[in-house]
């Protein structure tokens, strides 16, 4: 059920897949139906939302203005909804997280566990996915907050929290570099090397330093998963990079592996970032959550 006016719901639906005819499949209405509610919002407004390429629609700056506006809308709309439905006010409802996997394995999972233990009747979903696409489902209302890494500023979102996270590498346990507190990246790089798919932040941050250092990399496993990642280094296969969350001497207890940190400057210009949306008013169940969030998003120690 929406609450928007049929005009913005239309609007929003348009902005979303960049065309009138797969706005129109999405919503199971005619193509004419969504042009004419687009005509007729622009005539209202009296400036374009929508410039039209051969490809695709895409918003001007008036319509990115009111795209903003209209995600903010359904997203209170929909809470307003939960709401009336439970009858039991804002501390009571479910809570929708997206983060990338780096957060999925701890942060996240300790967070609800922690906001569970006072407030036991919310219940949580949480997706998994890639670090642009964790910003978008804020910016889309799809979740409530997002949890990830960026390299850049961030439009429509409000961030909550951003720390620079160290970049560790890990080794296997008894591995001559196991018992360094910091290793260089050209040290590292005498070692084959598991590393993230290209598009990833920590890929792509590994790859310009590299050739700015002009090294040889044996890139021997590429896998956006931790789990193989981590078998492969307990495995003996060669080392890898994560970021270095929290205590990562705990971590590498559990983990049966050995954190030596990364000493490079071009790893500084990756954030890790609590989001939500910009300008939304945030149930009071959201609010405690993030803060929760954010006291747990804080980097480990580098050279601990």
């Amino acid at each position: 059920m929406r609450l928007l006016p049929t005009g913005l719901t239309y609007f929003l639906e348009v902005a979303r897949t960049g065309s009138v005819s797969e706005a129109a499949v999405a919503l199971t209405v005619a193509p004419s139906a969504i042009s004419r509610q687009i005509a007729k919002l622009e005539s209202a407004i009296g400036v374009p939302l929508f410039v039209r390429h051969p490809r695709g629609m895409i918003p001007t700056d008036a319509g990115n203005r009111l795209l903003d506006h209209v995600r903010r809308s359904e997203a209170e709309s929909a809470a307003l909804l939960d709401e009336l439905r439970t009858g039991r006010g804002l501390q009571t409802r479910s809570i929708t997280v997206a983060c990338s996997e780096g957060f999925a394995r701890r942060v996240v999972p300790r967070a609800i566990a922690e906001f569970r233990r006072d407030h036991p009747e919310v219940a949580f979903h949480v997706d998994v996915v890639r670090r642009d696409e964790a910003t978008r489902r804020v910016l889309d209302g799809e979740a409530d907050v997002a949890v990830t890494y960026t390299t850049g500023p961030q439009h429509g979102v409000r961030v909550e929290s951003a720390v620079v996270v160290p970049v560790y590498a890990i080794v296997p346990v008894g591995h001559e570099l196991a018992g360094r507190a910091r290793v260089s990246l050209a040290e590292l790089c005498a070692y084959p090397v598991a590393l993230p798919t290209t598009g990833q932040s920590l890929r792509e941050l590994f790859d310009i330093a590299a050739r700015i250092e002009n090294l040889a990399v044996q890139r021997v496993l590429e896998c956006d998963e931790l789990a193989p990642l981590y078998e492969f280094v307990r495995q003996g296969g060669g080392v890898a990079l994560v970021g270095g969350l929290g205590d990562v001497h705990r971590d590498a207890e559990a983990e049966g592996v050995a954190y030596v940190h990364l000493g490079n400057r071009a790893f500084r210009q990756r954030e890790a970032q609590v989001q939500t949306m910009a300008g939304r008013t945030l149930s009071l169940s959201v609010t405690r959550f993030t803060a929760i969030l954010v006291s747990l998003v804080r980097p480990a120690e580098p050279g601990n």
